[in-house]
């Protein structure tokens, strides 16, 4: 399974990484790695914590464009 991700330099020095298609899905690291490796934890978690609910896992489907302003 593969899900999209957005990374972005947070503040303090931290790169901060959030999954748009799961609702408060965010973490964070020192690295871009860091958090890439944490954000990956945080998904698996969150899907986890949903099946064991019996709730649906949202669909990915991000869409992104650039806009001229």
């Amino acid at each position: 399974m593969k899900r999209q991700v957005i990374i972005y330099p947070g503040e303090d020095d931290c790169w901060v990484a959030e999954c748009p298609s799961l609702p408060a899905c965010i973490s964070q690291g020192k690295t871009k790695t860091e958090a890439i490796g944490n954000i990956k934890e945080a998904i698996e978690l969150y899907i986890e914590v949903l099946k064991e609910e019996g709730r649906p896992i949202p669909e990915d489907n991000l869409e992104t464009v650039l806009v001229d302003v």
